[in-house]
C-alpha cells in the first residue's frame, strides 16, 4: 500500500526523497528555469515527497541517450545519492528510452519526469468515477511505451505463471504485458465513453434550462474552489496544494437583481500539463468551453502570476472557450498589504476585480460584473401574465431580471430583461 510521504513507481519500489533537475536552454533562461523548478518542487511536495536538493543543467543540444551528457548524468546521480535521494525528477520530459538509460546507470535510484509527477497527483486526487477513469487512461497510455521498465510484473498480477501461450520472460513477456495494457486502455475508453454519454445528457438538460453558465478557471491553487465556496457555500474541498480539485462542481448562484446563474468550478491549469491529461480530461474541460462567461482567477500573491495567466489563456484558446466574456479576478488580495504592491497589480490588470475568498472583499463587485454581462446579453420585453399564473411569474423571476412589476385588472405587467435562452419561456406572454 502507498503510505503518506512516499509513492510507488514500480513493483516493490517506494521512493520518499527527491533530487530535482531543471534544464536551462535558450528558450528557458535561468530565471524562468528556476521558476519552473520551484513549481516542480511544489508539485513534488504536494505528492508527499521531500525535496532534498536540486540543480540546473545548462544545455545547448539534447543528448538522445540521457537528455544531457553521460558525464553530467553520472555526476547528478552521485550528488543525488550523496544527499540521500532515492528518486531523480526532471522538470523536462524524458523519453522511455532515456528513462531506461538513466536507470541503467544506477539501480538504487529511480528517474522520472514532471509528467509522471502530475499523473501521480491526479491519481491521488481523483474522487469521482469519471476522474478516476480519466486518470487511469492517461496513466495507461503513458506507461505503454515504458513497459520494459515498469510492467514486467503484470503477468503475476493476472496469475499468468506459465502454460500455453507463455514463451518465457524477456521480449516474449513484454508482448504479453503490452497486450494486457492495450486491453486495459480499450476497456477504460469504453467505460469513459459511457460516463461521458451520461455527462452529455446532463449537460444538454442543463443547457435547455435558460440559466447562464459562468466557468471559474485559473492556474492550479489560485483559489477557484474557495471562491465558489465563498459565493455559494458549495462545500467543495479546498486545500493549499496543487490540483486539490479535479472534478467539476456546478452550483446555482443568485445575482443581486434576482437572476440565477450557474457557477462551474474546473480543474486547474499548469505549465507543461501533459497532453495525455488534456485529452483524458476533455469532457471535464468542455464545461469551460460551453460556458457563457468565464471567471478567470489569478493568485494575487504569486510571483509568477503573469506567466500563470498566460498559461490559462493558452489553455482556454486550445479548448475553444469563449474568451470574449472574461472577468479577471485577483484572489487572495487580503494577503497583499503593501499599497505599492496593490498599485502594481492595478497597473498589470487594470480591469481586474480585487477579491478575497477568505474575507469576502470584492465578491459584490464580481456579482455586479456577472450581472452586467448577463444584462448585456439579454433582451427587454413587456409581458402580461394572468393573475392565476403565479407559477409563470416565479419561473420568470428565476430566469429573467424584472425591471418593473405592476398589477392591473387584466393581469400582471412585467418589464423584464431576458437572456436569449429564456425566450421560449416568455414569448407566450408578450403584451404586444
Amino acid at each position: 500500500m502507498k503510505k503518506p510521504g512516499s509513492i510507488i513507481l514500480k513493483e516493490d519500489t517506494k521512493v520518499e526523497n527527491a533530487f530535482l533537475v531543471g534544464i536551462q536552454t535558450q528558450q528557458c533562461p535561468e530565471g524562468f528555469c528556476q521558476e519552473l523548478l520551484d513549481e516542480l518542487a511544489e508539485l513534488v511536495t504536494t505528492l508527499g515527497l521531500a525535496v532534498l536538493d536540486s540543480c540546473i543543467v545548462k544545455l545547448r543540444d539534447q543528448n538522445p541517450r540521457f537528455l544531457i551528457g553521460e558525464g553530467k548524468a553520472r555526476e547528478i546521480i552521485d550528488n543525488a545519492l550523496a544527499v540521500g535521494a532515492d528518486v531523480i525528477i526532471f522538470d523536462d520530459s524524458l523519453s522511455p528510452t532515456q528513462q531506461r538509460n538513466w536507470e541503467g546507470l544506477e539501480e538504487d535510484i529511480a528517474v522520472i519526469d514532471r509528467q509522471e509527477v502530475i499523473l501521480e497527483i491526479f491519481a491521488s486526487h481523483a474522487h469521482t468515477s469519471e476522474a478516476r477513469l480519466q486518470v487511469a487512461l492517461a496513466q495507461a497510455n503513458y506507461s505503454l511505451p515504458r513497459l520494459k521498465r515498469r510492467w514486467t510484473h503484470l503477468h503475476r498480477q493476472r496469475g499468468m505463471t506459465g502454460g500455453m501461450g507463455m514463451r518465457g520472460e524477456g521480449e516474449q513477456q513484454l508482448e504479453v504485458d503490452s497486450r494486457i495494457v492495450r486491453a486495459r486502455i480499450a476497456k477504460l475508453k469504453t467505460q469513459l465513453a459511457e460516463v461521458r454519454k451520461r455527462r452529455g445528457v446532463q449537460r444538454q438538460q442543463r443547457l435547455r434550462k435558460p440559466v447562464p453558465v459562468a466557468a471559474i478557471v485559473g492556474y492550479t491553487n489560485a483559489g477557484k474552489s474557495s471562491l465558489l465556496n465563498a459565493m455559494t457555500s458549495a462545500g467543495v474541498l479546498t486545500a493549499n496544494k496543487l490540483f486539490a480539485t479535479l472534478d467539476p462542481t456546478v452550483r446555482r448562484y443568485t445575482l443581486p437583481g434576482g437572476l440565477d446563474i450557474l457557477l462551474a468550478d474546473t480543474v486547474g491549469f499548469i505549465r507543461k500539463l501533459p497532453h495525455l491529461l488534456v485529452e483524458a480530461f476533455h469532457s471535464t474541460l468542455e464545461e469551460t468551453a460551453i460556458a457563457d462567461y468565464i471567471v478567470e482567477v489569478v493568485d494575487a500573491t504569486s510571483p509568477s502570476l503573469e506567466e500563470h495567466r498566460r498559461t490559462t489563456l493558452e489553455v482556454l484558446d486550445e479548448i475553444g472557450a469563449n474568451t470574449q466574456s472574461i472577468i479577471t479576478v485577483l484572489n487572495k488580495i487580503d494577503l497583499v498589504d503593501e499599497p505599492i504592491a496593490r498599485q502594481r497589480l492595478q497597473r498589470l490588470f487594470p480591469d481586474a476585480i480585487f477579491v478575497s475568498a477568505k474575507t469576502g472583499e470584492g465578491i459584490p463587485e464580481l456579482a455586479a460584473q456577472l450581472e452586467a454581462f448577463c444584462d448585456a446579453n439579454s433582451l427587454k420585453r413587456h409581458l402580461l401574465i394572468p393573475h392565476d399564473r403565479q407559477d409563470v411569474i416565479a419561473k420568470i423571476r428565476k430566469t429573467c431580471t424584472i425591471d418593473s412589476e405592476e398589477y392591473g385588472d387584466d393581469g400582471v405587467h412585467l418589464i423584464v430583461r431576458a437572456p436569449k435562452a429564456a425566450l421560449s419561456i416568455i414569448d407566450d406572454w408578450s403584451a404586444s
